[in-house]
């Protein structure tokens, strides 16, 4: 199973169309989530047409009412717990504790065994307490700079394992990001499967 995995588009404030080395990355996926701050639905119509498309309401999207749009969401994909929200402390910044307060005062009922968030426009992937979190970084302002290409992510499914990749967007396509090696995660099976 192949999530795509992306965040901050800010569009059409950045550009008017996604590029298309994100097609190219994302195509193919079973579902994208995107964690907030698209500005507009053209972005979700667009990504609707590669998969089924979940957003997470970024600060930037209030007032946006749609189906695919909430604060927050929990999946299960290939028997893992997946959540996504936009604003989320950075792994490498809080304890453990702060973290684990933080998924319970949006994840009541269940916590997520992984946690695709944005918000910073920061990529990265960190493990804490059994637990991964993802951050796609931003495919169109990548770091809070200026226009330029940035990054997004894929998390694959299979068997024993979550692997998640942050992809690099280039002129000629899409490489692994050179400072964020993809990361696998043992999968951790739940009873319910989507």
């Amino acid at each position: 199973m192949k999530i795509g995995l992306i965040a901050d588009t800010h569009m059409p404030g950045s550009i008017e169309q996604l590029w298309e080395q994100a097609d190219e990355v994302l195509a193919g996926s079973d579902a994208i989530l995107h964690a907030g701050d698209l500005h507009t639905l053209d972005i979700v119509e667009h990504l609707s047409g590669l998969a089924p498309t979940y957003v997470s309401r970024g600060n930037g999207d209030i007032g946006i009412d749609d189906e695919r749009l909430q604060d927050n969401w929990l999946f299960n994909f290939g028997g893992v717990n997946i959540g996504l929200i936009h604003h989320f402390p950075s792994p490498i910044r809080k304890s453990p504790e702060q973290l684990e307060k933080h998924l319970n005062k949006h994840f009541s009922e269940q916590l997520p065994e992984v946690l695709i968030y944005g918000h910073t426009h920061l990529e990265g992937i960190s493990a804490v307490n059994n637990r991964l979190y993802i951050n796609p970084g931003s495919p169109t302002l990548p770091r809070n700079q200026s226009l330029r290409l940035g990054t997004l992510g894929i998390l694959e499914i299979e068997d024993q394992h979550v692997t998640a990749t942050i992809f690099q967007l280039t002129d000629h396509g899409a490489v692994g990001h050179a400072e964020i090696i993809p990361f696998q995660h043992p999968r951790q099976r739940s009873e319910v499967q989507t």
